[in-house]
């Protein structure tokens, strides 16, 4: 992951003022969960005041229902991350105080929790893409399951997580430093998610928002270099860092939206006041902002990005005005070349980018996201 060199580059600075005193590591001899939410599991594998060496066991370890936390001590943990219960969920990555509140930090430099696994399609496999995810939120097993073509999986009948959120935790897929397969880091389905200050690694299909799914994502970076995001449902990211790992793909890969199965709903990708860099770990990178349904809002681009800026999902699949939508409004940066996009794209004004809040994206003010994280 890139280093303290690339923090500037890499800016996510904001902490969260609710659980800031329970993320805080404590002096020694003082409790690891003083200042956290009564009733707070603590995970770790060094220290032996903590309740449990394993996340998914702390997880396993709770009732369906109910306001959970958990606190993960600072550490590397090699494991995945399954979240089936229906009750809201909380994952607080420890911090230092030594380097919480560096002006210059960001979530690589701050963060001390690192969960990842090293899983991966392999090559002519049947393996469903779900089953390589480092964090799956998701009702079961046939809920996170993500399927092919422009249909995916069946759909499901069930819901999941109503609220789970997680706080300054670096989710990685180590399968290889280069695009081996897909790999991915997230699988959200069937839920409602939010993350704040995390960063998610990996090279093809990073970050997965399924079906019936809502995320929001905030201050936070994203790695990759193939599609790494994609999905079905409701996703908006705010003043993340997507950070191009080399060429060989787009960023965006949104199955757009279904106004048969779900009258109304604004399904599709949604990135706001956020920057699209050369990661620094990245050789030459030249991408697009790919397709199919996906607006970006106030966004800094660097000359990573084509002049055409999106392009069609693939031959098989042309551009199907009724399901396919790209936008930009004030995207500025050295990519930001509005003369030269395809001409299908929408280049909003004022007045249209309106529609596009976090409000009219979900069709509501989402209960489950934290507006008190201050960014």
């Amino acid at each position: 992951m890139p280093g303290s060199m690339e923090a500037a580059a890499l800016k996510s600075s904001a902490l969260s003022p609710t659980y800031k005193a329970c993320q805080l590591q404590n002096p020694d001899g003082n409790s690891p969960l003083a200042g956290c939410p009564e009733g707070t599991l603590y995970v770790s594998t060094t220290d032996p005041a903590a309740d449990y060496v394993s996340i998914q066991t702390a997880i396993l370890s709770l009732p369906e229902t109910g306001n959970a936390t958990i606190l993960i001590g600072e550490g590397e943990y090699l494991e995945t991350v399954n979240v089936t219960r229906t009750g809201p969920l909380t994952l607080l990555g420890q911090l230092s105080p030594e380097t919480a509140f560096d002006p210059t930090g960001n979530a690589s430099t701050r963060n001390l929790v690192h969960i990842w696994n090293n899983k991966y399609v392999p090559k002519n496999s049947s393996v469903d893409d779900a089953l390589t995810a480092v964090l799956t939120v998701a009702p079961n097993s046939a809920g996170a399951l993500i399927g092919s073509g422009t249909n995916g999986a069946p759909l499901q009948p069930f819901f999941g997580n109503t609220d789970f959120k997680a706080y300054n935790i670096d989710f990685q897929n180590r399968a290889a430093n280069y695009s081996i397969s897909q790999a991915l880091v997230t699988d959200i389905s069937y839920a409602n998610a939010s993350f704040y200050g995390c960063t998610f690694s990996s090279y093809q299909d990073t970050w997965y928002t399924g079906r019936n799914a809502s995320t929001y994502v905030v201050d936070s970076i994203i790695y990759g270099q193939t599609d790494y995001l994609f999905g079905f449902g409701t996703a908006w990211f705010q003043s993340v860092t997507l950070a191009n790992r080399a060429c060989g793909g787009g960023i965006v890969a949104w199955k757009g939206t279904n106004l048969t199965d779900a009258p109304g709903n604004r399904y599709g990708a949604y990135i706001s006041d956020s920057r699209i860099i050369r990661s620094p770990d990245a050789n030459v990178t030249v991408v697009t902002l790919q397709s199919c349904w996906l607006v970006y809002l106030r966004t800094y681009m660097d000359d990573s990005i084509q002049p055409a800026g999106f392009t069609d999902f693939d031959d098989a699949r042309p551009v199907i005005a009724n399901t396919t939508y790209y936008a930009e409004y004030e995207s500025y940066g050295p990519g930001a070349n509005n003369s030269a996009r395809v001409p299908i794209e929408h280049i909003l004004d004022s007045t249209e980018a309106r529609n596009f809040t976090v409000e009219g994206v979900f069709l509501e003010k989402p209960n489950w996201i934290d507006y008190e994280y201050v960014y």
